[in-house]
């Protein structure tokens, strides 16, 4: 891959979130992710990427979701009451470079001579199902089928040794359940989710592939997972907290199909495994219990300088061929948070420590990291230029 290939990807979206419903939110945000490792030669581990959802997109049983990173393009349209009264369709097409790129990481070290770029597309047809319409909570049953077709080829320090594996069409289903949710945002101010899930990938070529054809491709791989997660902020305090577990396991996993555990890039992915001061999915798993604790904490009465201090921990049976020592792994983070005004700006700047990660002969890793969020429809509500009072940000600059 050559640096401005690199560059472009830093800027795509590892995986742009999905839901278990059609958002019913209006929203226009840009999300920027980036983790920077201090000690050894790490892969990439960023996201940036526009995510804009418009409820009444054209018709007013239509929704348009759109995520858009330089390089890939994630879309869906969401049609309501298409079956019956609480059931919706969701058509899906999605695709661009780098999405399918795979980093070999193996006891604490990235090996890019058997790592390799990946593109792909892919298409889906969901159905969403509201199964409590009567409850305030609500309880969405997902039903999702997924056409997907990767193509690979050799980085620029991949080794010319390592045989790529074949291109290859992937036909996926996923289904599940979700009670409550969380929005697509940073730090929300309330969150309640317990979801259960299930996903079957059937590969239409499955030759082993590396070195000698030393690493396996399963024909088929299945993957079940459940989260829990509480988000809730004090309300004479202000403090926010969040509790979370997530744990999975996997019959048949290979290199494309484990758990992958790694980096602070909370919006990189549906379910982000995150794993604080270390590598971006340094860890692949056939089975893991991942738990995390955050917590924020105002500095100012305006509670625009906010502490931010992180803890998770994981217990990880590892993919064959890709075990080291000790199952335990834990990351610790602290950062500063600045919000502005009406939330449209959220920007933190973190520090984080992986406990137990692999470096050399050692354990610990540092990293440092931003991860950014600008609401693009609450700056619009702020700016307004109807409404001369609207216009609280010159007030901010001192103008």
């Amino acid at each position: 891959m050559t640096k401005w290939a690199r560059l472009a990807w830093l800027l795509s979206v590892i995986s742009i979130t999905a839901f278990a419903q059609i958002d019913p939110v209006k929203r226009q945000l840009f999300q920027f992710g980036y983790n920077a490792a201090l000690e050894g030669h790490a892969p990439i581990s960023g996201y940036a990427y526009y995510y804009r959802n418009d409820p009444e997109f054209v018709r007013s049983n239509l929704t348009l979701r759109l995520a858009v990173a330089p390089v890939y393009l994630d879309s869906e349209l969401g049609i309501s009451h298409a079956l019956t009264e609480h059931t919706d369709v969701g058509i899906g097409l999605a695709g661009g470079g780098f999405a399918d790129t795979y980093s070999e990481v193996r006891d604490g070290k990235y090996r890019p001579k058997e790592s390799f770029t990946g593109h792909g597309y892919e298409t889906s047809l969901s159905l969403y199902h509201l199964v409590n319409p009567q409850q305030q909570i609500p309880l969405n049953l997902l039903v999702r089928g997924i056409l997907h077709h990767s193509i690979y080829s050799r980085d620029d320090d991949t080794d010319p040794t390592f045989e790529l594996p074949d291109d290859r069409t992937i036909c996926s289903v996923r289904a599940g359940v979700r009670w409550g949710g969380q929005e697509p945002i940073l730090f929300p101010s309330l969150a309640m989710e317990l979801s259960a899930w299930y996903r079957g990938d059937f590969r239409t070529d499955a030759d082993d592939y590396g070195y000698n054809e030393d690493r396996q491709v399963e024909s088929d791989s299945h993957l079940f997972w459940g989260q829990a997660l509480l988000a809730y902020t004090l309300p004479e305090l202000k403090h926010n907290f969040r509790v979370s577990l997530t744990a999975g396991a996997s019959i048949d996993g290979d290199r494309f199909s484990a758990y992958r555990l790694g980096a602070l890039l909370p919006l990189a992915a549906e379910f982000p495994l995150t794993l604080p001061g270390y590598f971006f999915e340094e860890l692949s798993a056939e089975k893991f219990a991942l738990g995390g604790v955050s917590y924020l904490m105002p500095l100012d009465q305006k509670q625009q300088w906010q502490l931010n201090a992180q803890v998770t921990t994981a217990y990880v049976d590892y993919l064959d061929g890709l075990e080291q020592p000790g199952r335990w792994n834990t990351g610790v983070a602290g950062g500063i948070l600045y919000r502005s005004p009406e939330d449209f700006l959220k920007v933190l700047f973190v520090y984080a420590y992986g406990v137990d990660a692999i470096r050399g002969d050692q354990r610990g890793a540092h990293s440092v990291g931003v991860l950014l969020q600008f609401d693009l429809e609450r700056a619009r509500e702020m700016f307004n230029p109807a409404d001369p009072n609207r216009w609280r940000g010159w007030r901010l600059l001192g103008l």
